[in-house]
C-alpha cells in the first residue's frame, strides 16, 4: 500500500489539511481584524482541501475494492 501513488497522494492531502487547520487555529488566537479575516480564509481553504482529501480517499478505496493494485 505504501508504494501505491494514489495512497501517497491521499496521505499528502490529509497532511495538507492538518497543516492548514493548525495555521488557521494559530491565527484565530491572535487579535485584530486582519488576523480574523486571515483565519477565516484559512478555514475556507481547509474545507476545500478536506473535500479533496476525502474524495481521494474514496477514490483509493473504490479502486482497491474493484481489484486494482
Amino acid at each position: 500500500m505504501l508504494n501505491d501513488p494514489l495512497f501517497i497522494i491521499a496521505a499528502v492531502a490529509c497532511g495538507a489539511v492538518a497543516v492548514i487547520l493548525i495555521m488557521g487555529i494559530n491565527t484565530f488566537g491572535k487579535e485584530g481584524l486582519d488576523n480574523a479575516k486571515r483565519a477565516n480564509k484559512f478555514m475556507r481553504w481547509r474545507i476545500i482541501a478536506q473535500f479533496v482529501a476525502v474524495a481521494l480517499i474514496l477514490l483509493f478505496v473504490y479502486i482497491r475494492r474493484q481489484g486494482g493494485q
